[in-house]
Parts: C-alpha cells; sequence; structure tokens
C-alpha cells in the first residue's frame, strides 16, 4: 500500500509539474480479455499469491486493460487489492519507468479473486504501465509491470 501511494503521489508530481491537466483519463468500458502482453506474479514463501496481466485490443487506437488476481493461498479469500494502468507518452523502452500521459482509475478494495478490470484507450504504438497488489499475511505484495507494450 505505501508502494502504491508512492506511485500515485509521484505520478500526481509529475503531471502537475509538467502542467499537463487531464480532464478526463482516457479510459474506456474493459474487460481482462484480448491478446496477454504482459503477465507477472508475486510469491510468498515459494508459493504464488498474486498475478498481474495486462491485455491489448486494438478498438478506440487500442486498449489496454489490466487484472490483478488473487493466487493460491489468497484465492477465494478477501483482502486489500488494488490495480491501475497507464498510458506512457514514450513509444519505446520496454520495461523503462513510465512518463504518464494517462491513467484509469484505481480499483482498490477487499476483493477475493481480482481487483479490476480497468483500463486506457489509445495507446495503439505507445507504452503501458501497470500496478497491481494485494495486501497479504501483514505486507504488502506487489508486482510493476515497468513499460510493456513499446
Amino acid at each position: 500500500m505505501f508502494r502504491r501511494a508512492m506511485v500515485s503521489l509521484s505520478s500526481l508530481l509529475m503531471l502537475a509539474g509538467a502542467g499537463l491537466f487531464l480532464a478526463s483519463p482516457a479510459q474506456a468500458a474493459t474487460s481482462c480479455s484480448g491478446t496477454v502482453t504482459y503477465d507477472g506474479t508475486v510469491s510468498r514463501s515459494g508459493s504464488v499469491i498474486g498475478e498481474l496481466v495486462i491485455y491489448y485490443n486494438s478498438s478506440n487506437g487500442g486498449t489496454n486493460s489490466t487484472c490483478f488476481y488473487h493466487r493460491g493461498v489468497s484465492y477465494g479469500v478477501a483482502a486489500s487489492t488494488s490495480v491501475q494502468i497507464y498510458r506512457c507518452s514514450q513509444t519505446s523502452g520496454t520495461g523503462d519507468a513510465c512518463r504518464i500521459a494517462a491513467a484509469s482509475p484505481e480499483d482498490q478494495g477487499s476483493y477475493s479473486y481480482q481487483a479490476g478490470p480497468v483500463g486506457v484507450t489509445g495507446t495503439a504504438n505507445y507504452c503501458v504501465s501497470a500496478i497491481g497488489d494485494v495486501w497479504w499475511g501483514g505486507k504488502d505484495y506487489y508486482v510493476d509491470s515497468g513499460t510493456r507494450g513499446c
């Protein structure tokens, strides 16, 4: 949760520093379906407890969506879980830090199976980045994709 707060804060500062104001983030009705462009997991004591998956489809000038799934011992158990995806301003640099051009709303709550879907549009030829986490056993476990789909 601390990491999510720091990512959100740094994103807001970056947007403010650039003088950008997004009246409404580029978003559309989304689902966790399409071509998988990223899949990352997080483990506790060697067992996977969460999975961040980014999907792409060509609608709306390119739409990327993401879900953060509970896996293993966390599957079916309510826990604070969140996910958010960003459209980056860069068009290359897979794995680099995202310079955020648009952000989905964050989906955060007490979920048993997944947070999301959330999505951004206008992503054709642009990198995206997503972060998802689950609070489990008194610790925040997260996956940060870095830039993907570039």
